[in-house]
């Protein structure tokens, strides 16, 4: 099977694996875990913060981070796109008492600056509004096909920010795919957001994990919600060991994924019946089929039957990413069993 539906999908390395029995272990709700402690240095070494924190999973991430940042009866400004505001069940609202403010999401994944000014009361002073207290960005945006966020954007959203006195939070689940797409460090992606989340277990390869970057004294706080939420893992090191080997080894190889993903956009748009987004910045490659008689349901499950594994992601559309898991030779065969289905489709109907 090629699997396609996410990078989450990617399994440990050998080095991983090799790894993990070998870690030096403690107590990390103790703080002292050894390996884990060693993973959190080199995370916020590598994004130019002050500090890290090892945290289960990335919607546990953002949502103590929001719940660091956010008062109770606050909002949080978030893309209507976005996979805070989408896929993360509600969190803040639920367990921080922070209301969402949805924000109109562009097709390139930025919040306009206009839009973002709207969700400020005219007289803050007014009891009747909850105001702002924080602003989110997705770098890159995964609903908007992996897209990029310039850093001259983020310039702008965080002078914006400073203006109103708030902090910005970036959900960066691939920021070190955006970094590769840019070639910059990533640490120059970091630098325009107070606080950061990163998975280790999409691109990066790692079995389990994200972390939260920012300052001491964020990051302290995000240690007790992470405690409050169930997240504190005891002997965590066994998972940090692979999520050390992540950072220090699987970064660079996202170029390949990138180039991966080109390769079946290009692919793709050469099959009559499939509509691509062709502007693929990082891993991910978004497609409509317009084949008659074809639903969305109906190709995935053909694709499915046929040895790929890809999904549809909202508003109808199919998403495809490529990870370690998948080899250049997958993406052509990729690409021959969409033309297979298609064509199989084509001869029945006939």
């Amino acid at each position: 099977m090629i699997e396609l539906r996410s990078d989450t999908f990617t399994l440990p390395t050998e080095e991983m694996l090799e790894a993990i029995p070998l870690a030096a272990l403690g107590d990390d709700v103790y703080g002292e875990d050894p390996t884990v402690k060693r993973l959190e240095r080199l995370a916020a070494e590598m994004l130019g913060k002050e500090a890290a924190i090892f945290m289960p999973s990335g919607t546990m991430a953002n949502l103590a981070s929001l719940m660091a940042h956010c008062p109770r009866g606050s909002k949080v400004l978030v893309g209507n796109e976005t996979d805070i505001y989408i896929y993360e069940a509600g969190g803040a609202a639920v367990c921080g008492g922070i209301m969402y403010e949805p924000i109109p999401t562009q097709a390139d994944g930025r919040l306009l600056i206009e839009d973002l000014e709207k969700a400020f009361p005219d007289d803050p002073s007014d009891p009747q509004f909850s105001l702002p207290a924080l602003i989110t960005i997705e770098n890159p945006h995964n609903r908007m096909g992996g897209k990029v966020l310039p850093l001259s954007y983020l310039a702008e959203v965080q002078a914006f920010a400073e203006s109103k006195g708030l902090p910005v939070h970036m959900d960066g689940a691939r920021i070190f795919n955006a970094a590769i797409a840019l070639e910059v460090p990533v640490s120059e992606v970091a630098q325009y957001a107070d606080s950061i989340q990163f998975c280790l277990s999409k691109g990066l390869s790692a079995p389990v994990g994200s972390m939260v970057v920012g300052t001491a004294e964020f990051v302290e706080k995000v240690y007790r919600l992470r405690k409050m939420l169930g997240g504190g893992m005891r002997q965590a090191g066994l998972l940090a060991a692979a999520g050390i080997i992540s950072l220090e080894k699987m970064v660079d190889r996202l170029a390949d994924d990138h180039a991966n993903a080109r390769r079946l956009a290009a692919g793709l748009t050469q099959i009559e019946g499939i509509e691509v987004d062709m502007d693929v910045q990082t891993n991910i490659v978004f497609f409509r089929v317009s084949a008659a008689g074809f639903t969305w349901q109906r190709f995935v499950e053909e694709c499915q039957q046929a040895g790929l594994n890809i999904a549809e992601l909202g508003h109808g559309r199919i998403r495809a990413v490529t990870h370690s898991g998948v080899t250049q030779a997958d993406i052509d065969a990729a690409i021959q069993i969409v033309k297979g289905v298609l064509a199989k489709a084509e001869v029945l109907s006939v």
